[in-house]
């Protein structure tokens, strides 16, 4: 299921979505604010373009939007259903998780995006 080859791998990890060799983040930690989403020009191993265009990445917006909704409604089952808090703190549980997440939601949202249009190519992969 998370093998290389899938999507699903290229989405999790942050690999090339062409030959899932390399990260296509110049730093692979999300949580450096700084350098959170800034995206390698090509892959080195494969020479991808991950910019296809200008504001390429505007549409992990939109992604962006239903994956922070997916860590809500995770939030909400695991503080509300699970450990029977009341509403104000599972309102504080839900904000917390999307603020703690957002650097993870950025990241898994491009690569959603990206994967949408770019497909692996085995006949990339170096033996």
């Amino acid at each position: 299921m998370f093998k290389k080859g899938t999507k699903l791998y290229s989405m999790i990890t942050g690999c090339c979505p062409k030959c899932h060799q390399e990260s296509m983040y110049s730093n692979k930690n999300a949580y450096i604010l700084s350098e959170t989403l800034k995206v390698n020009e090509r892959c080195s191993k494969c020479n991808t373009k991950y910019r296809i265009e200008p504001s390429f990445f505007y549409g992990a917006m939109y992604v962006s939007y239903a994956v922070g909704i997916a860590f809500a409604v995770a939030a909400y089952v695991i503080s509300n259903l699970i450990f029977k808090a009341n509403l104000k703190v599972t309102f504080i549980a839900i904000v917390g998780t999307l603020v703690l997440f957002m650097p993870v939601i950025m990241r898994l949202s491009r690569n959603i995006w990206i994967n949408f249009f770019m497909h692996y190519d085995e006949s990339l992969v170096k033996k």
